[in-house]
């Protein structure tokens, strides 16, 4: 081939692959994404013709795509090099029609990484467009104009304008809704917990928890129960009856998937799935290091539910970890994980493109999110070829007349695979280091320390606990459920409180009309099948136009009933006190991503909006005035004066009505993950205490 044309999406990929390919004969271009879609304006799908849909240009692309037409004709071959999922396949066919190429050429290449070897292999290996692949996606892309096209004028009409309603963000909301639902429903229930404290002669103290009355698991329900167990211990003798150690492996967990980086990320980062993608496809389309190496891609392709890893990177891996920390640190075969039952496992697992680009190596030209996001993903691939972590533990059961009590510990012998890496549930070790201990030792009773507790609801759902609903139920895709998170925050459909997400009034309402008109829409199961049939459908099994069939013609039926018996719902903003400075009415409260702001009534004529204050009810510690609940622009709460400007005080800890006992300072309340406590507002006085359950 003396002049070859290859096409991929983006600027940044277009860069990279053009270092990689050297030679005059590659042009490569980018389409910018999709070059071709459903029209915006009309449904675009005709139902009375088998559903057969309307591509167009999309608008802004005409140029562009004369300017590939162009060089298409000046080439002696064209390569579409597009990303290797079913959307990528699907541009790769919409360009093969608009720059009228031979359907049976084999026009198409993918890789799975953009480096070197990666790209000059795929270049000999062309091959022809998989339809199925193509079916697939265009199946999910009329199903979900039908719904949408369907059902938001419906909504605007029967609720309010600007809704929208769509196969994965509907469930999903549902989902937000019915945890809702069961967190007001729950009852706590009252329970008690007894340690005691024990320690042998002049040995140090340890922990051991009150399990068993008569060889029975016990339950302490009340405090009266709590007081009689109490008394029935007093002045029994504590008696070792039995001490069990044993060798305990850990194995590491499998490298990330789309969704388990995700949630990964928003756990130990903070990263919103969003941020993590749009840091992830950084990586995956390359970034420029030194002078030597140029521009690289660091990651292999970032969509993908598959935890399976190529022989080659598994090798290098070894080779890494034998000259980094030694022989004992790597497993005896390379390490193979399970992939899921619903994985379409069409890529490797996401892992460095060379393991030898350390963290460390490449720290110097990456931001400093992506650096954390890079540093997550080196380190948990590293980690999941490398040997298993070694515990000694140890269990010890003392015996007070009829009860027993039992003491953990547990010490880190061979640190493993956790000298790299330990998933975010895995930072906390349950026991630690227990005293020399025998059978038959008498043990001194130092106190018995009763707490009372109160079960507790189920979480609302983060970020990432959604991510993880959402893909056990085989609800979408890993692809999409960035989009439906921020559809669903966009819409008003839920917010997020303390990054939980919470249902709004408008949410609700939505959620119960579909529940009440289109039950498949809103359930769980009959969305997870219809995910299947679109898997099946790039396999070759099923005809796409069939499965868009038998999904709309009841829903065709439910459409038509909805649109007689739906009644109007009146959603009323709620009034406020606040005066609009601009043209003198009520303003409003709407709800928009970050919760609650205050709006004009008059829009569009007047657009003016100002945060929502929410008082406290607690006077500021620096003018006297009242302390609010205030928003930043990115939604996070904080703490401030109502009569800012003037007054400066802010706060990211909630501020509280008590004083420090020690010099009478506000006290704040910090909240993280090991619990609550009271801290002085004061920087010069370093009061604090923890809050019990």
């Amino acid at each position: 081939m003396s002049n070859v044309l290859v096409i991929v999406e983006s600027p940044a990929k277009a860069k990279t692959i053009s270092r990689f390919l050297g030679s005059k004969k590659y042009i490569v271009k980018s389409s910018m994404g999709h070059v071709r879609d459903l029209p915006k304006s009309q449904w675009g799908v005709d139902v009375n013709n088998d559903f057969e849909p309307k591509y167009i240009t999309i608008r802004g692309k005409g140029n562009l795509v004369k300017e590939l037409k162009t060089a298409a004709k000046k080439s002696d071959a064209v390569l579409l090099a597009t990303d290797p999922d079913r959307e990528g396949e699907a541009i790769a066919w919409h360009l093969q029609q608009l720059l009228d190429l031979d359907p049976n050429s084999n026009c198409r290449i993918e890789f799975n990484e953009i480096t070197k070897n990666a790209i000059q292999k795929a270049i000999k290996e062309p091959r022809k467009i998989d339809m199925n692949r193509v079916d697939a996606q265009q199946a999910r892309r009329v199903l979900d104009r039908l719904v949408g096209y369907s059902l938001s004028p419906l909504l605007w009409k029967k609720v309010k304008k600007g809704l929208s309603a769509g196969r994965v963000q509907s469930v999903a909301v549902r989902l937000i809704c019915d945890r809702e639902d069961e967190i007001k429903k729950f009852v706590p229930e009252e329970f008690w917990t007894i340690d005691a404290v024990l320690k042998k002669l002049s040995n140090e103290k340890f922990k051991a928890k009150l399990l068993k009355k008569n060889g029975e698991p016990i339950k302490i329900g009340s405090e009266q129960e709590k007081d009689q167990i109490l008394a029935e211990l007093q002045g029994q003798e504590f008696i070792i009856s039995s001490v069990k150690k044993k060798e305990k492996k850990r194995n590491p967990v499998a490298p990330f998937t789309t969704s388990s980086l995700q949630q990964e990320a928003n756990k130990k980062l903070n990263f919103t799935v969003k941020k993590t993608m749009m840091l992830a496809q950084q990586l995956y389309e390359g970034i420029e290091l030194d002078k030597k190496q140029g521009i690289v891609g660091l990651i292999t392709y970032l969509r993908t539910d598959s935890t399976r890893i190529s022989a080659g990177a598994q090798e290098e891996a070894r080779n890494y970890i034998l000259e980094q920390f030694g022989k004992e640190y790597i497993p005896e075969t390379a390490r193979e994980y399970a992939v899921n039952k619903q994985a379409q496992d069409a890529h490797e697992a996401i892992r460095p493109t060379s393991v030898y680009r350390t963290p460390e190596a490449v720290e110097n030209f990456l931001t400093k999110d992506q650096f954390k996001l890079y540093k997550l993903i080196w380190e948990r691939f590293v980690a999941s070829q490398m040997s298993s972590a070694v515990f000694d533990t140890t269990t010890v059961d003392i015996a007070a007349g009829n009860y027993l009590f039992r003491a953990n510990g547990s010490i880190l012998k061979f640190p493993g695979f956790m000298k790299v890496y330990a998933e975010s549930k895995e930072n906390e070790e349950d026991g630690g280091i227990l005293p020399d201990l025998g059978q038959n030792d008498p043990l001194i009773l130092v106190k018995l320390d009763p707490k009372q507790h109160f079960t507790q609801p189920p979480p609302r759902y983060t970020e990432a606990t959604l991510v993880k609903t959402l893909e056990e139920l085989g609800i979408g895709r890993p692809s999409t459920y960035a989009p439906t998170i921020e559809t669903i925050l966009t819409r008003g459909y839920v917010i997020k409180e303390q990054k939980q997400f919470v249902p709004t009034e408008l949410g609700r309402i939505v959620v119960d009309l579909l529940k009440e008109f289109f039950a498949d829409i809103i359930n769980v199961e009959f969305t997870a099948k219809l995910e299947s049939n679109l898997d099946k459908t790039e396999e070759g099994i099923y005809n796409w136009k069939e499965v868009v069939r038998d999904f709309y013609e009841p829903f065709a039926k439910e459409l038509e009933i909805a649109e007689k018996e739906m009644e109007q719902v009146e959603l009323a903003d709620e009034v406020s006190d606040e005066i609009c400075e601009k043209c003198g009415r009520h303003m409003v409260v709407k709800i928009g991503k970050y919760g609650k702001f205050l709006a004009c009534p008059g829009f569009p004529e007047c657009r003016n909006t100002k945060p929502l204050l929410e008082p406290l009810g607690i006077e500021c510690p620096k003018c006297k005035g009242q302390l609010v609940l205030r928003r930043s622009k990115k939604g996070r709460k904080f703490y401030g004066c109502s009569n800012y400007p003037e007054c400066d005080f802010v706060s990211w800890d909630q501020p509280t009505s008590e004083r420090c006992p020690e010099c009478g300072s506000m006290l704040l309340m910090k909240t993280n993950k090991k619990g609550k406590k009271l801290v002085c507002s004061n920087e010069n006085c370093n009061f604090e205490t923890i809050i019990k359950d």
